[in-house]
């Protein structure tokens, strides 16, 4: 029996059709709008979140530390949820490798001028998180940065749980385990025919969404593949850290079956993690403009940019029948206006 979970979604997220993206990809494309779990909090890190923090709340937690990106989608649902459930937030973000003068670190809140008043930021300081500016080597050792944190919160008599980067462990795994099985439902309702996916498409970061869609599908026989585009890191990364949380998340149900094929598609990660290359935010910008499909420069778009790619190599058979889950970032766009100028 698999754990505890929170009802923090609006679900079941439909799935949906965009012709023009048919035949600008060349694959029979079908998006599950992940884009739309919830409001202000939507994306695919609200499914992790409905097991972690019922764990949290489990555990006594009375306040929560998360990491991630500047602007990580992951870090403002964490924040928005934890307002929601009434628990305090600590955020540790990394910024760039030449930090702000008077940079505070990971034991003290950074000053309010530090912080952007754009995007993912910009939410989780309304809801009234505290943020924590890290570097790039600070961030190599997050996870003893979050205990930390969580260890001086616990000095202070403030109970603390940490949630991993991007909620990827085990336990977060199965909240997209739980979004196969949404799909299988829909499938059986008839959408689409009822037929199987070839493969189902998605973005990864820390790996946790890749290790639930592979074990979810192959459980509940939602697709015999699935490949994910890395946006940060390579395949030699990412393929253990992938192997390790699906054994963590199979550790949870005894129920759940063998994970579809799984591979990690290190083509599209661009320049850098949440820089995209000058052809891919060309791809970005026809893509909504054909479609009115809004995806965002450090994942979605990245993502079915490479699926093009893909399919173009023929890595993916034209005319294949593909599920495309659309994790979020919208925030993530709209604090990234600027890069995105030339394309509008």
């Amino acid at each position: 029996m698999s754990p505890r979970r929170l009802n923090l979604l609006h679900a079941p997220t439909p799935i949906v059709k965009r012709a023009a993206l048919d035949e600008l990809i060349g694959v029979d494309l079908w998006i599950k709008r992940d884009d739309s779990t919830g409001g202000a909090e939507a994306g695919n890190k609200l499914r992790k979140l409905e097991f972690l923090m019922a764990q949290a709340l489990d555990h006594g937690a009375a306040h929560i530390v998360t990491c991630g990106g500047l602007q990580s989608n992951h870090a403002r649902a964490t924040a928005i949820v934890s307002a929601q459930l009434g628990l305090g937030c600590t955020l540790l973000l990394r910024v760039a490798d030449a930090p702000p003068s008077g940079l505070p670190g990971p034991d003290v809140d950074a000053p309010s001028a530090l912080l952007p008043v754009t995007g993912n930021v910009l939410l989780a300081r309304a809801v009234g998180a505290h943020v924590r500016l890290i570097t790039p080597r600070q961030y190599d050792e997050r996870n003893a940065c979050m205990e930390k944190v969580a260890a001086d919160l616990r000095d202070v008599g403030k109970r603390a749980y940490v949630v991993p980067e991007g909620g990827s462990n085990g336990l977060g795994a199965l909240g997209y385990v739980e979004a196969m099985r949404e799909v299988r439902e829909q499938l059986d309702l008839g959408l689409g025919g009822g037929k199987a996916f070839d493969v189902i498409v998605h973005a990864t970061g820390s790996g946790g969404t890749a290790a639930g869609i592979a074990l979810g599908a192959g459980t509940f026989g939602v697709a015999r593949a699935v490949r994910t585009f890395a946006v940060c890191d390579d395949r030699a990364y990412f393929d253990p850290i992938i192997a390790r949380i699906t054994r963590e998340a199979a550790a949870h149900d005894a129920t759940l079956g063998a994970p579809a094929a799984l591979t990690v598609d290190d083509n599209a990660k661009g320049p850098a993690y949440a820089v995209m290359s000058a052809d891919q935010r060309q791809f970005l910008a026809r893509v909504a403009k054909a479609s009115g499909l809004i995806t965002d420069p450090v994942y979605t778009g990245k993502a079915l940019f490479g699926l093009a790619a893909a399919v173009r190599r023929g890595d993916i058979a034209k005319g294949a029948r593909v599920l495309f889950v659309h994790t979020g970032g919208l925030p993530g766009l709209l604090a990234d206006g600027r890069a995105l100028a030339g394309e509008l």
